[in-house]
């Protein structure tokens, strides 16, 4: 995955498409600031009230985005936040994270306009954006580019209380894939060497079930007569069932319980993301330390993505390609690719790594934008055209038809059901919960 969608050779988001992208109507899919201005104006509401919930610090506030995309998202919050001076005087830098130089330029370009890159401190990108505090042009808000998490300032004493948005970003993280196979008649090796030898056989009184990978290897096709009566382009790539214990199998699936019951049951597989786990785990210790860490805990982070509640994902891996699933090995680098986010997995990845978080959700998108007041910014927004002729009333329409696409629960894959929202906060004590998560502007 990490290869097809972010390799500088041909990655389908690092390859340069000029004016064209993945995003929108004319691209590949359709994220949910495309669609309506209102998701990003309540994302940045959210940031707001958990700031204000926090007790409203006065400097130091890092916002930050990871995959980015356009940098719709960000400019309709942005867009929101600068109409409230004591939290835009409080933001030290805007930071998007963003390994594809073509997305950071599009990014730029509706940021920042003509203000031009430069150099952030060798690691990075920075350039004035076309917000800033008060609306005072010579105290403006700046963004800064990098391409990896790693280089994001840390938190300390004095500074940095990260504001952390995660939105379909977790979903194209690598997955490795596993499946359960029963006791093999004869004796099998259980590793393999990097040069294919095993390297200690499996002893042949062996009668449990063992987890395999599923590897992605070149399609077989009988007699090379299915690939051309085939119509359309085939893959050439399939995923197939190790024929033994790779490094990865003997330890990622013991990574956790969940895994053990079904382990038990031959044919049974699992989705887990390493990267992933990795990565909350950063962003919990950002906002709040680490065990004996003297850093106040302090920010948020908000995950919106698609996955079950509670549930392991399984054969997820899909691709996607002008509007449609397509499978995931059809044309490397062109078609996009993602999985179904393993949410308790994140969850438990962040209360393990910092005892001063905890974790809120994931609840569906539905109703965490309608706690954040959707419908009645949606009823603001249309209130503002009533009688301004035709071409206001198709975009009262839009509107309209737009807010409740998101919230949408009517059927299986209506985006209200399918994405989820979860947070990690600063551990509270039971004191507050965060907006959109049971808990109210008046309790932040």
């Amino acid at each position: 995955m990490r290869q097809c969608l972010t390799s500088p050779d041909g990655g389908y988001y690092t390859s340069h498409r000029g004016d064209a992208d993945q995003f929108g109507r004319h691209g590949d899919f359709i994220t949910s600031p495309d669609i309506s201005q209102v998701f990003g104006e309540l994302v940045g509401l959210w940031v707001l009230t958990e700031w204000l919930g926090q007790g409203r610090t006065s400097h130091g506030v890092q916002l930050v985005e990871l995959g980015p995309g356009r940098g719709t998202l960000m400019d309709d919050m942005l867009r929101t936040l600068v109409n409230f001076q004591p939290f835009t005087s409080a933001i030290d830098s805007v930071y998007l994270i963003e390994a594809s130089s073509s997305l950071r330029e599009k990014q730029r370009r509706l940021l920042c306009g003509e203000n031009a890159f430069n150099t952030y401190k060798d690691i990075g990108w920075e350039a004035k954006s076309k917000y800033s505090v008060n609306k005072d042009p010579s105290k403006p808000i700046w963004i800064r580019w990098l391409e990896d998490m790693r280089h994001l300032p840390r938190p300390t004493k004095e500074a940095s209380t990260p504001f952390i948005i995660a939105h379909e970003f977790f979903d194209a993280l690598p997955i490795h894939a596993f499946t359960s196979v029963a006791p093999a008649a004869e004796a099998l090796p259980t590793l393999l060497m990097a040069d294919g030898r095993p390297a200690a056989p499996q002893p042949s009184s062996a009668k449990r079930p063992q987890w395999r990978e599923l590897m992605v290897s070149p399609a077989r096709f009988s007699g090379g007569q299915e690939k051309q009566k085939s119509n359309g382009p085939q893959p050439d790539f399939e995923l197939t069932t190790a024929k033994a214990s790779t490094p990865s199998s003997l330890v990622i699936p013991q990574s956790s319980a969940r895994y053990a019951p079904l382990l038990a049951i031959p044919g049974s597989t699992v989705e887990v993301s390493p990267e992933s786990q990795t990565t909350i785990t950063d962003l919990a210790r950002r906002i709040g330390g680490t065990p004996g860490s003297s850093v106040s805990s302090g920010g948020a982070a908000l995950v919106i993505d698609y996955g079950p509640s509670s549930t392991i994902p399984i054969n997820s891996l899909r691709g996607i390609q002008h509007h449609r699933r397509v499978p995931p090995f059809l044309l490397p680098g062109q078609v996009d690719l993602s999985a179904d986010v393993d949410f308790t997995a994140l969850a438990d990845a962040a209360l393990a790594a910092s005892p001063n978080v905890e974790v809120h959700g994931p609840v569906d998108q539905a109703d965490f934008l309608t706690a954040m007041g959707i419908e009645e910014r949606a009823r603001q927004l249309m209130e503002g055209l009533k009688g301004k002729g035709q071409e206001a009333e198709e975009r009262r329409k839009v509107i309209d038809e737009s807010w409740k696409r998101l919230v949408d629960r009517s059927v299986k894959d209506g985006m209200g059901r399918i994405y989820k929202a979860m947070a990690v906060v600063p551990e509270s004590g039971g004191k507050r919960r965060p907006v959109g998560f049971g808990g109210d502007v008046a309790s932040a």
